[in-house]
């Protein structure tokens, strides 16, 4: 799915449970917001799952969120988005929680030995 795809259906948008929005577009305060953003585009586009089952999922992550007492100020909404995708991604069995588990450390300590300001870089692939 090109950006282009995604700009000729706005019901894609108005599916989404309280996606933040400035001026009609997505609204991004880290890249890595975009790049989960992306990737479920993507994978939904692929066929992995459709998007009603996607926002259903997110909407869930969201409830379950504000469950746990977390604020719904919208600080927290790509945290859920990154969670409801790992959850499709491991009820699809595209992936399993131990490799993501190992995935996310790799990343956690790939910051931790990264100078400020230069690029963060996987040194080994843990999978």
């Amino acid at each position: 799915m090109s950006p282009h795809d995604w700009d000729s259906d706005p019901d894609k948008l108005t599916a989404l449970p309280r996606l933040p929005l400035d001026d009609g577009a997505s609204v991004f305060a880290e890249p890595w917001q975009a790049q989960a953003f992306a990737l479920a585009v993507r994978l939904s586009a692929q066929g992995h799952f459709t998007w009603k089952e996607w926002a259903a999922t997110l909407a869930a992550e969201l409830k379950a969120d504000a469950a746990r007492g977390k604020p719904d100020d919208g600080s927290r909404y790509y945290h859920c988005w990154l969670a409801a995708l790992e959850n499709l991604v491991v009820s699809k069995r595209l992936s399993d929680v131990a490799t993501l588990s190992a995935q996310r450390e790799a990343w956690a300590e790939a910051y931790r030995r990264t100078p400020h300001g230069q690029p963060i870089e996987l040194k080994d692939d843990p999978a």
